[in-house]
This record gives C-alpha cells, sequence and structure tokens, in this order.
C-alpha cells in the first residue's frame, strides 16, 4: 500500500460524490484544492483544504482558470474529476445549447483540464488521473442519448489516454457508478430505491478512489463499474405514488 501523500484536484468538490472524494482525501492526509462554481458551496477550516472557482460549463474562462491554478498550485500530481450533472429525455426533447451544455461539462471540459495540465505532470514520478464516469457508458438507453454519449465519450478518452501516457509515471482510471443517492436526482424523474442494497453512497465511490491510489505503483486499475447489490429504479408519479423497476 502507499504511504504517498498527494496534493489532489478535486472537480465538482462541492457536493455529492466529489464532496465525499474530499472529505475521504483529507481523513487519508491528503492536501486536497477542491474545485467547484461556487466555492460558498464547500467550506471548511481544514488546513489541508484550498477552494478554488472553477466553471466547467465556460470553456472560454477555462484557461485562464486553469493557468491561475498551476500558478498557485504547482505541486498538483493527482486529478479526480467528479464534475458533471444529469439531464435526460428524447433527443427532440433538448435544446442545441442543452446538448452543447451536457457535452461540455461531462466530456470537453475534462479534456480541457487534462489537456492543460498533461505537459507538467508528465515531468513528475507519481501521477493519477482518476475519471467519475458511469453505468450509462456501458450501454445506451432510451432517454439517455446525450448523457450516455458524454460517458461514452469520457470512456473512450481515457482508454485513449492510458495508452498515451503509458510510457510515463501516469496510471488512468475510470470509475463506473450505478444510480448513486445524492441530489443528482432531484430534478429529474427517478432515482435509485430507498433501500440501502438499492442504491450506491458518495462514500461507496471515495472509497474506490482511494483504493485506486492505494494500488502497486506497477499496477493500474483500468476501470471499475460499482452497482448496488438490486437495481432499482424509482419513477416519480407525485408526492404519494411511486412506480417500480427492478433491473
Amino acid at each position: 500500500m502507499h504511504t504517498l501523500k498527494r496534493t489532489v484536484l478535486v472537480t465538482g468538490a462541492s457536493s455529492g460524490i466529489g464532496r465525499k472524494i474530499a472529505e475521504m482525501l483529507l481523513i487519508e492526509g491528503h492536501k486536497v484544492i477542491g474545485s467547484s462554481r461556487d466555492c460558498q458551496q464547500f467550506k471548511t477550516s481544514h488546513s489541508r483544504f484550498f477552494s478554488i472557482e472553477m466553471d466547467l460549463g465556460n470553456l472560454k474562462l477555462l484557461p485562464q482558470q486553469i493557468m491561475e491554478l498551476e500558478k498557485n498550485h504547482p505541486e498538483i500530481n493527482t486529478v479526480i474529476f467528479a464534475a458533471g450533472y444529469g439531464q435526460f429525455g428524447s433527443l427532440e426533447e433538448f435544446s442545441y445549447e442543452q446538448i452543447e451544455t451536457l457535452m461540455t461539462v461531462n466530456f470537453t471540459s475534462n479534456v480541457f483540464l487534462t489537456r492543460a495540465l498533461l505537459p507538467k505532470l508528465k515531468r513528475k514520478s507519481a501521477v493519477n488521473l482518476i475519471y467519475i464516469g458511469s453505468e450509462a457508458a456501458l450501454e445506451g438507453t432510451r432517454k439517455g442519448t446525450i448523457y450516455c454519449a458524454s460517458k461514452f465519450a469520457l470512456r473512450g478518452f481515457t482508454q485513449a489516454l492510458r495508452d498515451e501516457c503509458a510510457k510515463s509515471h501516469i496510471k488512468v482510471g475510470l470509475i463506473n457508478p450505478g444510480m448513486v443517492k445524492t441530489e443528482f436526482f432531484k430534478s429529474l424523474k427517478f432515482e435509485p430505491g430507498k433501500e440501502r442494497w438499492q442504491h450506491l453512497l458518495p462514500k461507496d465511490i471515495a472509497l474506490a478512489v482511494i483504493y485506486l491510489l492505494n494500488s502497486s505503483h506497477y499496477s493500474v486499475i483500468d476501470e471499475l463499474n460499482l452497482n448496488p447489490l438490486q437495481k432499482v429504479v424509482e419513477f416519480k408519479k407525485n408526492n404519494k405514488s411511486k412506480d417500480y423497476l427492478i433491473i
């Protein structure tokens, strides 16, 4: 097991999976730089936590924000790409702007950030790039055309990047969770089942991140797929009744 203490950039650190990953990395003794659109959403007095504002939905601002990040935190040697959001519906229900935004946040911004950080990361001795994907990257589903496309794209990107970085000290990993009980589903028409065995928790994903970081320096864990013991989707009809689908 590694005892290496890292400086980790976590995107989407203000809530959900990203926040739990940041919290557990601090417990593990790492230094954490948490990025979010609004730093006020995640405040802590922890001496090893630093917050930065970064809008992954605005590609025009992103290069300048990344330059400031590298200037203020040149010691970054690990990045957890946890930012993302979900929007579902048949293709014709999406506006062109909605398609662009979903693909930008879930895919293109990750590519931009990786591209900007990669040259300096390649000069370091031990680097992990861990991307939080989705089970939607494994199989296309109805009402998920754009969301699945964004996650399929991210999965293909990590596979190719892993091969490109094979001669460096960079390890590229992808975690594909099933449904995780977070605010992700607040505005959606469905959610995971309420029983503990019917959904994942953000801590489950954070533990997977720690597992990847603590793996042997001489091995690479390419991809992890996580699911609850029982896949249950609840479709919201009203506040009193719900339909259920057990997968």
